[in-house]
């Protein structure tokens, strides 16, 4: 007998406050540490506090909820904290554009986020709630980075920056767009500024190594990690060049030797400064070089432009003169600042080359009858030596070998092993960012700030009205004593690379004393990370700079675990199409909100004419493609939006989104209310294949939960809602009910909390709130079919089903098919000539 309460539509706007709010009251995803059961740590990259929550954090979160919930579930103690990567430029930027202060518009913003968080239900332990902006948090920070400078890995250089000449900073190589300031679109200059760097070069073969046993993470994340950290073996060797000095190289290539043209310095060079001394097209060359980029990415698209010194270099075997060049695709920060340039099998030399009309000779070939064949670009492939006097014929590893023997032979170099990764330079020239901890006197130096008089805050009275850093224009709390000698001093006025915050919030959600960033043993119990999941646009820096804090923490004792994460999932975007119109020549946006869309296109709300339907993309406010998770909870409540997150597409791929997608989602909500509205706790009576489709289902499910295919899971519950639907009344079908609703509540939580509180009350089976119950249970007897259904056919057309035991013997197959009244009929009094029985598929009558 139906229930009447479920007569009536699901109310999701009450239902989603009411149960938020119950969830609270009783602290239901609170983690205790101290607690007996499986500790089990699922999270998700923590999001900077922009404004308000986009589409793609719903996905990513709704993603690590149902893990959460699901661990619950399941007996685990978990830990699902959130917090906000709270430091970095755009709360400057707003000072500077808004005029207000940076911390009031990132707590503002937290504010509004976290109200929008908690709309959704998430499963979240906000007693751990941190913000990186906190004095409570970065003072620790600053606390480790002191810990790091004892044990060597932090020191302070001189380095080549980018300088940004209006915003009077330093700018990272991704805010160098087109050697503009992203921000100002200034020309950037390239100086050389005292920096702060982490020695993350320490750690560089572990990194690489601890990739191998990263299982947990995709494999194509593990190999951007691996070319990042870029391990290379070469050789290094030195030209002797005609004006006496000598000219260190290095090369990877070394079997490509006798196919070099040229040879490139970069424009800092020492070589370079020197010809510039005396040269003024040198020196006006350099001044150029210092406004192009900086990125290997953008040194590989730009136009390859050189001076010539004048100066040659002897070729170490052939004695051939190369002219050596300045050129503004050389980096000094990486081997020795100059390079050997082989065009034939380089592109950046090939296109340096062809401008400046210089020899391109092939000496790597398929085969040696290629030798000649003309080259139109680079060839970096395999192959033989040609072209290369006693190299000729020998395998590009043969060559390799070959050629360090004989320079090492030679006492003119030796074989290398070298990194693409670099220190990691982490001083910034703004004013929201955690204070670096040191102190500079005249008399001692640099100086540690003491660990008592620790965090060093950020003075709240500075003026954003100048470009520039407003630190180091402070006019008081850049003034301070030396700690050792007590003479007037002056503070650190850079702030650390925002990197640094999120390199490791993850120890401090597990482990939050006041008196010290984390507890070691308390960290132990939850550390590793077991599922951590965020964008692809992370899979380099973040995830390296992370992995490369917790190995220097557990370097000086600190911690023990060295790898953060054990499993990394990359959730794909959400996409849009966009909406358009042509205004003369410039494109002008309209939202999702502004349009209307019908099967004929697409027509402007406020004008009833057409507009473009464009290509789906990701949601960007540029594009106005984007949907307000807001407006939508409000429309169709939290468990519709958080399906929607989680069905059709796989969760690793881009999810379009669309109205008539999030309807469908919502039609389902109500179909389950409905569905759980027919538990009837009178019913008897068994139900043998809906109970074995129940325990199948239930197992099923819970293998894609934690593998993280949450479209697998929503398209089987979808298949037993239809069975539990056509079955009869039993007592199996109410406890399928009674399964499908556990199934359904990490997914849908407050449709779950709402059916399950008023079935208890007609016998259920269950107290409290569901978010504390008890996975359902599976029989493995019941997860084996012992029945199957078979074909029967008459001359190769189907004409009837049977469901029989699973093995049943061939002449028992064959008699029952034979009994079928739909196939008599087809067969209407012919003879059987043949029957061909296929065990447990096919009954095939020849007549």
């Amino acid at each position: 007998m139906t229930d009447p309460r479920f007569d009536v539509r699901f109310d999701a706007g009450q239902a989603d406050a009411r149960w938020q709010a119950a969830w609270d009251e009783a602290r239901c995803f609170e983690a205790d540490s101290a607690s007996t059961k499986p500790k089990s740590y699922v999270l998700e990259m923590f999001p900077y506090p922009s404004g308000r929550i986009h589409i793609g954090h719903v996905r990513n979160y709704t993603m690590g909820d149902v893990l959460a919930r699901y661990k619950k579930l399941n007996g685990f103690e978990v830990l699902h904290p959130m917090g906000w990567d709270a430091f970095g430029m755009p709360a400057e930027n707003a000072a500077m554009e808004k005029g207000v202060h940076p911390a009031g518009w990132t707590y503002d913003n937290i504010a509004t986020m976290k109200r929008q968080l908690r709309q959704l239900g998430f499963a979240l332990d906000w007693s751990r709630e941190i913000a990186t902006c906190d004095a409570s948090y970065y003072g620790h920070e600053q606390a480790l980075f002191l810990d790091l400078y004892a044990a060597g890995l932090v020191y302070r250089r001189e380095s080549a920056v980018n300088w940004d000449p209006v915003d009077q900073t330093v700018l990272a190589n991704e805010q160098v767009v087109d050697g503009r300031g992203w921000r100002s679109g200034a020309l950037v200059e390239k100086r050389k500024l005292n920096q702060w760097f982490l020695k993350i070069t320490h750690f560089a073969q572990d990194l690489l190594d601890g990739l191998s046993t990263l299982e947990g993470w995709p494999e194509k994340v593990r190999v951007m990690q691996e070319n990042w950290i870029g391990k290379s073996t070469g050789l290094e060797f030195s030209f002797d060049l005609s004006n006496g000095a000598s000219l260190p190289v290095y090369t990877t290539r070394p079997d490509t030797i006798f196919g070099a043209s040229f040879v490139a310095v970069a424009a800092d060079h020492p070589l370079a400064q020197d010809v510039a001394a005396s040269n003024a097209g040198a020196a006006a060359f350099i001044e150029q070089c210092k406004k192009g980029g900086t990125t290997a990415a953008e040194l590989e698209t730009a136009e390859k432009l050189g001076f010539d010194t004048g100066i040659t270099a002897a070729h170490p075997f052939t004695g051939a003169a190369l002219p050596v060049y300045i050129a503004n695709f050389v980096l000094m920060e990486y081997g020795t600042g100059a390079v050997m340039a082989v065009p034939g099998h380089d592109q950046r030399d090939f296109e340096f080359a062809s401008k400046y009309g210089l020899p391109i000779t092939r000496v790597i070939a398929a085969s040696a009858d290629q030798a000649d064949a003309p080259l139109t670009e680079a060839e970096t492939g395999d192959g033989i030596c040609v072209n290369s006097d006693f190299l000729n014929g020998l395998t590009v590893a043969q060559a390799k070998a070959e050629v360090i023997r004989r320079i090492e032979g030679e006492g003119r170099g030796q074989g290398k092993t070298v990194w693409r990764l670099r220190d990691w330079g982490v001083s910034r020239q703004r004013y929201w960012g955690t204070p670096i901890p040191f102190i500079h006197c005249e008399a001692c130096g640099v100086v540690p700030v003491p660990k008592d008089q620790l965090p060093v805050k950020l003075p709240e009275d500075v003026d954003f009205s100048v470009p520039g850093n407003p630190l180091d224009r402070h006019p008081t709390w850049k003034h301070v004593d030396c700690p050792q000698c007590g003479k007037p001093a002056r503070r650190e006025t850079d702030t650390l690379d925002t990197f640094v915050n999120s390199s490791w919030y993850f120890l401090r959600f597990a482990s939050q004393p006041a008196d010290k960033p984390f507890d070691a043993a308390e960290v132990a119990q939850w550390l590793p990370v077991e599922q951590y999941i965020g964008g692809i646009e992370h899979a380099i820096l973040h995830l390296l700079y992370a992995r490369f804090w917790t190995r220097a923490l557990a370097h000086i004792g600190a911690v023990e675990v060295k790898e953060p994460f054990a499993s990394l999932f990359t959730q794909g975007m959400v996409t849009h199409e966009t909406y358009s119109r042509k205004d003369g020549v410039r494109e002008i946006y309209f939202s999702p909100a502004e349009v209307e869309r019908s099967s004929e296109g697409a027509v402007l709300k406020a004008d009833g004419l057409p507009v473009q339907i464009g290509k789906v993309i990701k949601m960007s406010k540029s594009k106005k493609n984007v949907v307000d998770p807001e407006d939508i909870i409000a429309d169709y409540g939290a468990d519709a939006v958080r399906w929607f997150m989680l069905s059709d597409s796989p969760p690793e791929r881009d999810l379009p989104w669309s109205e008539a997608g999030i309807e469908g989602c919502a039609r389902f909500v109500q179909r389950l209310w409905r569905l759980f509205g027919q538990y009837d706790a009178a019913a008897s009576g068994e139900d043998k294949a809906l109970r074995r489709k129940l325990h199948q289902s239930v197992a099923a499910v819970a293998a894609d939960i934690e593998a993280l295919s949450f479209n697998k899971a929503v398209a089987r519950i979808y298949e037993l809602t239809s069975a539990i639907e056509k079955a009869a009344p039993s007592a199996d079908r109410n406890e399928a009910i009674r399964g499908i609703l556990l199934l359904v509540s990490p997914m849908m939580p407050h449709l779950a909390e709402e059916a399950w509180a008023a079935l208890n009350e007609k016998g259920l089976g269950g107290t409290g709130l569901i978010a504390n119950a008890a996975w359902p249970a599976v029989d493995p007897a019941l997860l084996v079919d012992d029945e199957v259904t078979v074909a029967v056919q008459h001359m190769g057309k189907l004409r009837d089903t049977i469901t029989v035991a699973k093995g049943l013997p061939k002449d028992q197959l064959e008699a029952l098919a034979l009994a079928s009244e739909k196939v008599q009929r087809s067969i209407n009094g012919a003879a059987v000539k043949k029957v061909i029985v296929v065990p447990d598929r096919l009954v095939n009558i020849v007549t």
